[in-house]
């Protein structure tokens, strides 16, 4: 008898501890969320003919940006983004680039001074699966992520002619979530357009083609770059087959 009552103890114990688990389990289940939204801020710098140091001439820009997330791993960004950039050739970019004298023409000096609208989409690939770090799956708070898109620039201001074409994004970043729906990161992205005409001047000097050298798709091209940090909010959780 007594042998019975341990034995149906230790079954009762035993169905405790599992009701106790699935609780437990569902309790600490990860929310997942179909996107997130936020802003930006940091520095915007120009690469190009009048400009060949990275970070150099680094002025302020912002952005806007919304997340479509497909799964813990993988994500599609959509942001309008301003900057400014600016620079100057300090004499090393000549006048008359072909002549022929040893001096390689007359040294002159050009000075740009521009606002730069970037709209465009990115692909996002993280490291490792990004949550909050509960639950069976086993994601991480942290992650580095790798980007790569298509966009539209347009130059502006600074007294010349606006101008426009598109630009091909490639950047690196870090994502922290800081609580289960608010996250921190920093990217930092390189910006290849096809246009030459960011670096205009009230004067109509474009440094377009200043060495003579033949242009192409990309090649010999004005270049610009976000390094920014961001905050973003998950947006409308995913339905769970659980609780359907």
């Amino acid at each position: 008898m007594a042998r019975k009552i341990e034995q149906t103890w230790i079954r009762t114990a035993i169905t405790i501890f599992c009701l106790l688990f699935v609780f437990t389990t569902k309790a600490e289940e990860e929310i997942e969320y179909k996107m997130d939204m936020g802003v930006g801020l940091g520095g915007c710098f120009y690469m190009g003919d009048a400009n060949g140091v990275p970070f150099a001439n680094l002025s302020a820009m912002g952005a806007i940006t919304a997340r479509r997330i497909l799964n813990a791993r993988m994500a599609v960004k959509a942001n309008l983004a301003f900057g400014h950039i600016h620079g100057t050739t300090d004499g090393f970019i000549p006048v008359d680039a072909y002549s022929e004298t040893p001096e390689g023409g007359t040294r002159t000096q050009v000075q740009f001074s521009r606002n730069v609208m970037d709209l465009g989409v990115q692909f996002e690939l993280n490291f490792w699966g990004f949550g909050t770090g509960v639950g069976y799956k086993g994601n991480s708070r942290i992650t580095p992520y790798i980007l790569a898109g298509a966009g539209v620039t347009i130059g502006m201001g600074g007294g010349a002619k606006a101008c426009g074409g598109m630009n091909i994004p490639v950047g690196i970043g870090v994502k922290y979530k800081v609580k289960p729906r608010i996250n921190l990161g920093f990217e930092w992205t390189m910006r290849f357009s096809t246009t030459d005409k960011l670096d205009a001047t009230p004067e109509g000097t474009q440094l377009n083609d200043p060495y003579g050298v033949k242009s192409g798709f990309l090649k010999n091209k004005d270049t610009y770059s976000f390094a920014m940090f961001f905050i973003t909010y998950d947006m409308f959780p995913k339905l769970r087959k659980c609780n359907n």
